[in-house]
């Protein structure tokens, strides 16, 4: 269901207000370089937009496409291979409440590292996992952030880290799917949007396998199988 136009003004005025916020925490001065935004892929776009928007710090995330050939891609272009894209989340975040490299951790954690030929049940290139850096400083960040996570899994990650590259946003029909009580139909009959992400989601069988991966460490899996 598309959003309309006041939620969409919604976004960028609460992205304002939060340089505002840390204009005044930091002494009436905006820090512009604190609030970034990074791009990872972790399979279902979805399910990593549902997992870091509850995340403090995080201030959007924008279910989207990135690291393909073709210019503003629509989801059935990537689903049906080709575009050389994943399907990925883009956050924006502040980094004096989460850094970069605890972002990282909690992503590899909330993903099968494990698995280069896609994500749970979501199979193919297009949702295949990927972290994309801006520079050096996030590349050395990432590339600790994976030997960390292969210390305490004791096997090797195969999530590649790529150099930054244009991201397109998905249909809006994409966008808070977790959340809208958008009718849609499935193969339950209709369902509401948010209804049809967890049923999709427990069926895909995303977290138990994020929590047979890692364990204590996993992030987000234990809150959908409770």
């Amino acid at each position: 269901m598309p959003r309309s136009p006041i939620n969409e003004s919604i976004k960028p005025i609460a992205l304002a207000l939060a340089i505002l916020a840390g204009a005044v925490l930091h002494g009436g001065r905006a820090h512009a370089e604190d609030i970034r935004t990074t791009v990872v892929a972790g399979g279902c776009f979805w399910c990593v937009e549902s997992d870091f928007e509850g995340v403090n710090g995080v201030i959007e995330v924008v279910s989207g496409f990135a690291g393909g050939s073709v210019a503003n891609p629509s989801y059935r272009d990537v689903v049906s291979g080709g575009t050389g894209h994943l399907e990925v989340a883009q956050i924006t975040y502040d980094a004096d409440v989460l850094p970069y490299a605890g972002l990282l951790r909690l992503f590899l954690r909330s993903i099968d590292p494990l698995d280069a030929d896609g994500q749970f049940c979501d199979r193919g290139h297009s949702y295949t996992t990927a972290i994309f850096v801006d520079d050096a400083r996030e590349r050395d960040i990432a590339r600790g952030a994976i030997m960390e996570a292969e210390g305490s899994l004791g096997q090797s990650i195969v999530t590649p880290i790529l150099d930054a590259a244009p991201f397109y946003a998905a249909e809006d029909y994409h966008q808070d799917y977790y959340r809208s009580d958008a009718l849609v139909l499935t193969r339950f009959g209709p369902r509401r949007k948010s209804v049809a992400y967890e049923l999709y989601r427990a069926a895909c069988g995303r977290d138990q396998r994020v929590l047979d991966v890692w364990g204590s460490e996993a992030a987000f899996a234990a809150a959908h199988l409770n």
